[in-house]
């Protein structure tokens, strides 16, 4: 049969010029400089794994775990023998979540084992002692509606008690935290106007109808984990009951709106439903680099449009979600906050001595959650508290960083985000927003922040978890559009990027 093909190449050189392409991003790839993975060096300090994270496995009265079963963990990862993970005894019925995920390679982007990340803090350092103490303070005020927080008296409590620590690294004004500044992320757009992102609180064109951002929510004043025997049970990986819900469903008005919202979605729906409001925008929106933004003729789908935008947002959430599985089980094995407060617990009642640094068991968010609660556990958003993945860096910050990133690759970072919106104190209505103008970059910014530090409100994470989570994930959307660069047919002078350190780029 006759071929009727057309095109400025034969196919032989059409097949050829695919396999160059290919060649050369995986060559690109494999000649960068291999990286350093260094951990904070807790697992080798003490041997008892009391800086590490151990949950699902059996432990002692005190919540340390069996070394017995750490070590057939530490093997199991060590050989990455799959028939040796299944041989990691449990403490309960609740399973590890996919640890030979952090093995995986994949055909597009950066090897998820050639990206890096800074060691975590210290089990006994200030700064780790900092985070805990703010895991503390977004537990006990999870209720506090954001439209309150500069009149409210908790809040005002919270933002003089973590002032004293001396190496919180979260922003201040003038060196103090303030209700402006308390519980947000560090970045660019991150202290302009409402502290939730327009992304979360505006409608979203999705396909044939508009979705409203009203979503479940718990039930305020109900919190988890805060007996020590309900505490040690989900350590040894026992199962709970669901949260106790809301009829109503809200926009996103508090901290435990926030939280739920983090605990319900699915992995990329954040970065999807940001996209879907952006195309939604128009033109106007879009970057100054796409190559059909002035065209005459021509509009973009499958490159440079709707369907092409939209692949890459979702592509680049699996892709960072293998870069944080490598970081979190073969690299740092950070405990989650909820095994620091049983090791908070166990020092304030006398039964150990582990080296917590006394700027945290002296601060007052502890004292009040004793005062409320009877223990110094941290009071949990979840029943079944965190998941089974270790903490360091938050899946969902890297997710939120790739994604991000990937939209700020396709549209206007500057652009004004038009009839901006800011939630209620009861989260039923939406209200206009009247301040300072919001742009994309800096919301987007804001929704990356929102869905990492949203995880630490829920107790489940610490700040930088998520701050460096999303710089990992910013780090794999670069790598996914390195190599789609030289795929395009069209007049194309490449993708220009604010990182959130501030700099800017281009691919």
């Amino acid at each position: 049969m006759q071929s009727y093909e057309i095109g400025p190449l034969t196919p032989r050189q059409v097949n050829q010029k695919a396999y160059k392409i290919r060649v050369d991003a995986a060559g690109f790839q494999k000649n960068l400089p291999l990286p350093d993975h260094p951990n904070n060096g807790d697992e080798d300090l003490y041997p008892n794994r009391i800086a590490n994270y151990s949950k699902a496995m059996p432990h002692n009265h005190l919540g340390e775990v069996n070394l017995g079963a750490y070590n057939i963990w530490l093997k199991a990862l060590t050989t990455g023998n799959p028939q040796m993970f299944e041989e990691i005894p449990l403490g309960g019925v609740r399973k590890f979540a996919n640890p030979q995920g952090s093995y995986a390679y994949d055909l597009e982007g950066p090897n998820s084992h050639h990206l890096t990340m800074p060691p975590a803090p210290n089990f006994d350092s200030a700064w780790a002692a900092s985070e805990m103490g703010e895991d503390y303070w977004r537990a006990l005020t999870r209720d506090v509606p954001f439209a309150d927080y500069d009149t409210n008296t908790l809040i005002s409590e919270a933002c003089t008690d973590m002032s004293q620590f001396s190496d919180y690294r979260g922003p201040k004004e003038n060196g103090e935290v303030t209700p402006g500044t308390i519980f947000r992320g560090n970045f660019e757009g991150d202290l302009i106007g409402p502290y939730i992102s327009q992304f979360l609180a505006k409608d979203v064109p999705f396909g044939a109808k508009i979705l409203e951002q009203q979503y479940p929510t718990t039930l305020p004043g109900i919190n988890y984990m805060t007996s020590y025997d309900d505490w040690l049970y989900i350590q040894n990986g026992g199962t709970s009951h669901h949260g106790d819900f809301d009829p109503q469903p809200r926009y996103i008005r508090s901290g435990r709106d926030l939280a739920e919202w983090v605990h319900g979605d699915f992995t990329y729906q954040s970065v999807l439903n940001a996209c879907l409001i952006l195309l939604g925008f128009g033109k106007g929106a879009v970057c100054y680099e796409n190559p059909y933004l002035c065209s005459r003729t021509q509009n973009g789908f499958v490159t440079f449009g709707s369907a092409y935008i939209l692949d890459l947002v979702g592509k680049s959430a699996r892709i960072a979600l293998e870069a944080a599985w490598f970081q979190k089980f073969l690299v740092h094995r950070r405990l989650r906050p909820e095994e620091f407060g049983g090791r908070v617990q166990n020092n304030l009642t006398g039964a150990t001595n582990y080296p917590i640094n006394p700027e945290l068991l002296n601060c007052c968010a502890v004292t009040k959650v004793f005062e409320e609660y009877g223990t110094y556990l941290l009071p949990m958003a979840y029943p079944e508290g965190s998941p089974t993945h270790t903490s360091y860096p938050a899946g969902h910050a890297c997710i939120a960083g790739a994604g991000v990133t990937m939209m700020k690759a396709f549209f206007n970072e500057d652009y004004i985000i038009p009839d901006p919106k800011v939630a209620s104190a009861d989260g039923l209505s939406l209200l206009p927003y009247t301040g300072t103008p919001l742009t994309v970059g800096g919301e987007l910014n804001k929704l990356g922040s929102n869905l990492s530090l949203g995880r630490d409100t829920a107790g489940v994470h610490y700040r930088s978890d998520g701050i460096e989570g999303l710089k990992l994930g910013e780090a794999v959307a670069i790598g996914i559009l390195h190599d789609f660069k030289k795929t395009y047919n069209e007049n194309f002078m490449g993708f220009c990027i604010t990182k959130f350190d501030g700099t800017t780029i281009i691919i």
